[in-house]
């Protein structure tokens, strides 16, 4: 492996030499030592800056997020009327109800989105690499004054895909049981009468654990992964966008900065909030017949079937909330992006006694 290979390897994963047994075998009763903690945030800065991150990007942008949900499942004149309507009837708190799902699903995504993400990232620059004959991907890409290819493109985007496709069995049942939280009321006030009134009803000012039972009592286990189709076309498309935009984003503001350094904070910024402008504006109506599909789900009792809406990319009512959408993406990854690459430096200095 060349020089430069290993150093941006190192830069990205933590190449870490074997852990010496010896030092590790000598933790207090209480805990690991301060040696050991300092090497093993070393070895997993990447999920550590990850987790962090996405609870503090989640909880700040999480009201967006409720605003852009009721608007996509229900009609509204505007953003102004949904946010009025909102805290009229179910008052400032409700902006947050369903909160602790996300935070908890998010930062667990994340993590794993992430750590997928970086290993799939550099199996598929190999690959590239060796199918071309020329440099891998990764190597081009920290090469200053680079600017994107076809090929690191396409390492990116497959990258991204393949974490979104593997991430959506554990982000649906946490993504369902939040949209449950956040328009039960709506629900519960809808004005259809039907057989089906118990079970709308029955949603109303749950928690998430509770909202859960809810649905497996409604629906069965199974229940609880209602609309998966949807969910996984909709992160295996928007992942693979996502972390394409961004890296290639980042590499493009690097260049124009002149920046010897391949993060830099302006560069990471704009490209977490444009890596999530784009993903959303492509995936949009995907996530919206995801909504209605789901919404229709839990307002249906098991056994009874729900008709997958169709997805319509010309249909103005399809994008309902996009720009609350877009706004809070923008704002959540621009935040989160600054904090994982401010995180992932910090530890990055760290001194690893076991090294």
């Amino acid at each position: 492996m060349s020089d430069v290979k290993r150093r941006l390897l190192a830069d990205d994963e933590g190449l870490n030499p074997p852990i010496d047994t010896a030092s590790m075998s000598k933790a207090s009763p209480l805990g690991p030592t301060p040696q050991q903690a300092k090497h093993w945030a070393k070895k997993y800065r990447t999920e550590i800056a990850a987790s962090s991150s996405s609870v503090l990007s989640t909880f700040v942008a999480y009201p967006l997020d409720s605003v852009k949900t009721r608007m996509q499942a229900y009609r509204f004149n505007n953003f102004t009327d949904c946010v009025q309507h909102t805290y009229k009837t179910e008052g400032f708190k409700s902006f947050w109800r369903g909160a602790l799902a996300p935070l908890a699903s998010v930062t667990l995504v994340r993590t794993v989105s992430f750590s997928i993400y970086q290993k799939a990232k550099y199996k598929y620059s190999s690959v590239i690499g060796q199918a071309t004959g020329n440099d891998e991907p990764l190597v081009v890409v920290n090469r200053p004054g680079s600017v994107p290819t076809l090929q690191t493109v396409a390492c990116f985007g497959a990258a991204g895909a393949t974490a979104g496709a593997i991430i959506t069995a554990i982000a649906c049942p946490f993504e369902l049981t939040k949209l449950s939280a956040q328009i039960s009321v709506l629900m519960a006030k809808s004005n259809t009468s039907s057989v089906d009134d118990p079970v709308r009803q029955s949603y109303q000012q749950k928690g998430t654990f509770k909202t859960a039972r809810n649905i497996i009592l409604h629906r069965g286990v199974m229940g609880l992964y209602s609309g998966f189709h949807l969910h996984l076309l909709r992160d295996t498309i928007g992942t693979g966008i996502y972390f394409m935009t961004y890296e290639s984003g980042k590499q493009l503001l690097v260049k124009f900065q002149g920046s010897s350094s391949p993060t830099s904070p302006l560069s990471v910024t704009v490209a977490g909030g444009l890596c999530g402008l784009v993903s959303w504006a492509c995936i949009y109506p995907i996530d919206s017949a995801k909504t209605h599909y789901q919404r229709n789900c839990l307002m249906k009792g098991k056994g009874q079937k729900v008709k997958t809406p169709k997805i319509q990319f010309f249909n103005k009512g399809m994008y309902r909330g996009l720009g609350v959408s877009m706004a809070r993406s923008c704002i959540i990854n621009a935040i989160f992006f600054s904090s994982f690459e401010f995180v992932k430096k910090r530890i990055n200095r760290l001194e690893d006694p076991l090294d």
